[in-house]
């Protein structure tokens, strides 16, 4: 039930988007509320971190060579989103890297990328490729939750974790937990933690090329 949620929120605000434009509601306006949304997303991560009772405890239990997940995690994905550049003529390497920062995390990220590049592209182009990010970034946390029996058996232990981006901290973890053994908890935790906080800082480097 609370996956659907997700695209059900999603088709929401797209009738809701549709009913203010008909009203004649400014798309300006809509973006202020939009960076507000942002600011409190940013303030729940770090609520979010800073508050769990598993923090200090992966911390205690890091190991460098723990780092290498996540490293493997983000030059998969950017690889992947940049081979995917040269399918979309539409979007540059730079947007679609935006895009595959998102790392599973689809509401921070496409209300960040529409921030970001509005400036530069317009509101409406802006829009679209927040909504790419969106769904991108919906799918890949799908892909995470159904696939993770297939990714474990043909990849190995890690691959759940990876697939899962920055969702192995918490919507994935019972997944990887269940297919891969409590025994990467500490690691999915670990690497879905640094996940999180590098996302704003790959879509803003992006974004801003």
């Amino acid at each position: 039930m609370s996956n659907l949620l997700v695209p059900g929120m999603f088709a929401a605000g797209c009738v809701a988007g549709m009913l203010l434009d008909s009203m004649g509601v400014q798309l300006a306006s809509v973006h202020d509320v939009s960076v507000y949304i942002l600011y409190a997303l940013m303030l729940q991560v770090g609520f979010s971190i800073g508050c769990s009772d598993n923090f200090v405890k992966v911390l205690r239990a890091m190991r460098p060579k723990y780092l290498l997940i996540p490293v493997a995690t983000v030059t998969g994905t950017l690889l992947f989103s940049a081979a995917v550049s040269f399918l979309l003529s539409r979007w540059s390497v730079a947007d679609c890297l935006a895009v595959g920062s998102g790392m599973g995390y689809y509401s921070l990220s496409s209300i960040l990328i529409v921030q970001l590049k509005t400036p530069s592209m317009g509101v409406q182009l802006a829009t679209e490729l927040g909504t790419i990010a969106l769904l991108a970034n919906i799918f890949r946390e799908l892909f995470a939750l159904i696939g993770a029996p297939l990714f474990r058996r043909y990849f190995g232990k890690l691959a759940p974790i990876s697939v899962a981006g920055v969702t192995s901290v918490d919507v994935a973890l019972p997944s990887i937990m269940r297919v891969s053994g409590s025994e990467m908890v500490p690691i999915a935790i670990f690497h879905g933690l640094l996940i999180d906080v590098s996302v704003p800082f790959f879509i803003s480097f992006f974004c801003g090329l």
